[in-house]
Order: C-alpha cells, then structure tokens, then sequence
C-alpha cells in the first residue's frame, strides 16, 4: 500500500486537466482586432477630419465672391431710382484684393455722383493694403494654422490610439494573469484530491492514522476554494478583456469559454509591441507624437504672434478702379477714367493691439516651458523603465532558483513522508510555499509585461 501511495504523491505534480475545444488567442491577434475595430480607434481618425473640415473653412476665406446690390424706388408713376450695383471679388494670398464691378443707376432723383452712361459703367481694380494685413492677415494666419493643426491632429491620433491599445494590453496581460493563476490552483487541487483519495485509502487499510485523511480533506478543500476564487477571477478578466473586442465596427464580441491567452507571450512582447532594445537605443525624442504636436502648436502660435505684431502697423488701405463704358475694348480701360481711394486708421494708444502681442509673446514661452518639460520628462521615464526592465531579469533569475529549490524540497518531503520519517503536515507547508512562489513568479511576469506596456505607452509607437 505503501508502494501506491508513493507513486500517487510523486507523479501527483505533473497531472494534468484534459480541455476541449481550446482556442488560444496571441497577444498580436488581440491587438489586431483592437486596431482594427474598436470605436475608441476610429474615433480617432475624426480629429483628423475635423482638422480637414477647419481646414476647408480656412480655404473658403479666399474664395471668389460675387455681390449684387439693388435698389429701387417707385411713387405715384415716378421713378425716384433704379439702382444695380454687381461686383466680383478675388481674394488673394497677400493683402490684395482684386475687383471687377458693373453699375447701372437711373431714375428722376439720383445723386449727381450715380449718374451713368445708359449702358452702365464697367470697372476693374485692385485694393491693396499698403501696412496692415500686408504681408499677414487673418485669412493668411487661419489657412497657415489649419495646415499645422492636420499635422497635429496626426500626432494626437497617434496619441489617443496609443493609449486604448495600452489600456487593451493590459487587459490582456491581467487576463493571463489570471488564466496562469487558475492553471497553479487546478494542478494542485488535483494533486490535493490525488493525495487524500491515496491516504484514505491507506487509512482503510490501516496504514495511516485518521488524523492524515482529516487534515488531507482541509488541504483538498483549501485547494478548491482557491481555485474556485482564481476561477472568478478569470471569468470576470475574460469580460474585462470582451470590452475591446469588436467583430466590426457594431458588434461586440465576448470572450466564451474555451477561449485562453497565449502564455507564451513573453517572448513575443517586444515583437508584438515593437519595444526591442535596438528601437530604444536609436530613439529620437523629437519624433516623439507629444513633442510633435507641441511643436505643432508652437509653430501655430508663431503665426498668432506675427500677426499680433502686424496689427501695431496702421491700416491704409488703397483702391484703384479703371472704368470704363465699353469693356469689351482692353484699350478702353485707361489712366484717364478711373476712380480711387484711401483708407487710413490707426488707434492713438494700441493698447489692445500690444496688450495681444504680449499674450501671444506668453503663449509662445508657455509652450516653449511644456517642450521642455516634455523632452526632459520622457527621457526620464524612458531611462526608468530601462533600469526596471533590467532588474526583472534579475528578479526572474531570482525567482527561477527559489522555484527549483521548493520544488526540490517539496520532493523531499514527499519521500520522507512515504518512509514515515515526515507528516503530511511538512509535505502540505512545502507545497504551500511552493504554490506561493509560484503565484510570485506570475504577478513578477505581469509586473514585467505592465512595464513593457508602460514603455509602449511612453514611446507612443505608432503600430497603425
């Protein structure tokens, strides 16, 4: 009896549960599904349309346009006026605007200045302004600021997805956690229930005393109810995990059983994830999505200040029309008839024109202090993670050994138990110890996975 119940406690380790229909999901298949349709993902890419549309609007303030004005008065059969006044305006890139107008008035009582061959009278021209809005204007400052904002948009898209993608690979390294933990209760409560049907029986025959069964049935049950918990635990990281899954863009999927993560993704992570040593060791900082949207939107503020300062120039605006009766005749467009003007204004104190320049100035050193900051912080975090990543290795050489020594003494303990020099207490310590360790070594893997995901996060890799 004694031959079987050695045998029982010896093998009892390398039991395993048989599953049916297993499908294993991998780190990469997960995320692909993730980038593929999860609506956190494409709601991304509308930062980048909204910064098209703005852009679109930016663009339509130099649109051509055409105005018609037209007024008319009628009493008691007489005609005080019939007035029409079109135009055709081009704005263009510089402070220039080009003209073409037709103007046709009559009536008994028009101003004398209205008056015009019956025909009507054609003009073109241009009105230029010779200070302010020259070299800058508002149109010019918007168009250059919606150009830079689609670039930051880009930057910020990479942004936003990098961090669903984090929170999803976190998911799924707790749920491997989890899974790891159930398989460490499912091994042991087997080899529990292995070991107090082996003492049973052994008590029946009257080789063991029945204080054994009795403590080997607290052992068993102990095994369950972990395993019980650990199982929970599962099931509720496998729902966890279905929030970012997405057949397509409306319908969700969820997790079902049979379905486990890969748990060779340790060596898998740095591909998957794109964090290999070589990337980090030629990292350029400046390339980094967050620096890039500062930069970004320092250059946008660069143009806010310029046109800042061209607001302290005085408007003088100038307008030159040559008119003329007969349009169809290039030649009759000449010096001799024309009408102009000018414009000038400028407030006598610009404390509203300085007092924006100096917001603008401040702006500037705002995000110029966050660039800074940025850079200086990244590299900090990047050198941290660096210094953490390579005491895991120690950590999990440490760990390994501590492993092998347990499993080593709780083999022992098991041989000295069947030649009666030991209790099934000391056996169920040893194993204890060695199912704690084990649980170690599983919460230092995801601690080491959760550090991975945070230099993903950190690098903000574009995996798009």
């Amino acid at each position: 009896m004694r031959l079987f119940l050695f045998i029982i406690i010896l093998f009892s380790s390398f039991h395993t549960t048989a599953q049916d229909s297993i499908s294993i999901i991998s780190l990469s298949e997960y995320l692909g599904h993730v980038k593929s349709y999860h609506p956190i993902v494409k709601q991304a890419n509308l930062i980048i349309n909204k910064s098209e549309a703005k852009l679109m609007k930016a663009r339509g303030a130099f649109d051509p346009k055409l105005y018609v004005d037209y007024d008319r008065k009628k009493f008691k059969k007489i005609e005080y006026y019939d007035k029409l006044n079109a135009s055709f305006k081009i704005p263009t890139w510089y402070g220039i605007e080009l003209k073409g107008n037709f103007e046709e008035n009559t009536g008994n009582f028009l101003n004398p200045e209205a008056n015009v061959p019956l025909d009507g009278l054609y003009s073109a021209g241009v009105s230029i302004s010779l200070a302010r809005g020259l070299l800058i204007n508002k149109r010019m400052a918007m168009l250059k600021q919606s150009k830079l904002f689609i670039n930051q948009a880009k930057a910020d898209r990479q942004l936003l997805v990098n961090n669903i993608l984090y929170n999803a690979t976190l998911s799924y390294f707790y749920w491997l956690k989890t899974y790891n933990e159930k398989r460490v209760y499912e091994d042991f409560s087997a080899n529990a229930e292995m070991r107090f049907d082996g003492i049973k029986k052994s008590y029946e025959v009257g080789d063991k005393p029945a204080i054994d069964t009795l403590e080997a049935r607290i052992t068993l049950n102990n095994r369950r109810l972990n395993l019980e918990k650990s199982r929970i635990k599962f099931v509720k990281s496998s729902l966890e995990l279905s929030n970012y899954l997405w057949l397509n863009e409306n319908t969700p999927i969820e997790i079902k059983d049979g379905i486990i993560p890969d748990i060779n993704t340790f060596g898998a992570i740095d591909l998957t994830l794109n964090t290999s040593l070589l990337n980090m060791e030629n990292l350029d900082l400046d390339k980094h999505p967050k620096l890039q949207s500062l930069d970004y939107k320092f250059q946008s503020l660069t143009v806010d200040k310029s046109l800042k300062k061209n607001n302290l120039l005085p408007k003088i605006d100038l307008q030159y029309n040559f008119l003329s009766q007969t349009p169809e005749l290039a030649r009759s467009f000449s010096s001799s008839a024309y009408k102009s003007g000018l414009n000038v204004s400028v407030p006598l104190f610009l404390r509203k024109e300085r007092a924006d320049l100096k917001l603008a100035k401040l702006k500037l050193q705002d995000t110029k202090f966050e660039i800074l900051n940025t850079k200086i912080t990244l590299k900090n975090k990047i050198d941290a993670i660096n210094q953490e990543l390579n005491s895991y290795d120690l950590q999990n050489e440490y760990t390994r050994t501590i492993l092998n020594d347990y499993n080593t003494m709780l083999r022992a303990e098991e041989r000295k138990f069947f030649l009666g020099e030991s209790s099934l207490f000391y056996v169920n310590t040893r194993e204890s110890k060695l199912i704690d360790t084990k649980l170690k070594a599983i919460q230092l893997e995801n601690d080491f996975f959760k550090t991975k995901a945070n230099l993903f996060k950190i690098l903000a890799i574009d995996l798009l």
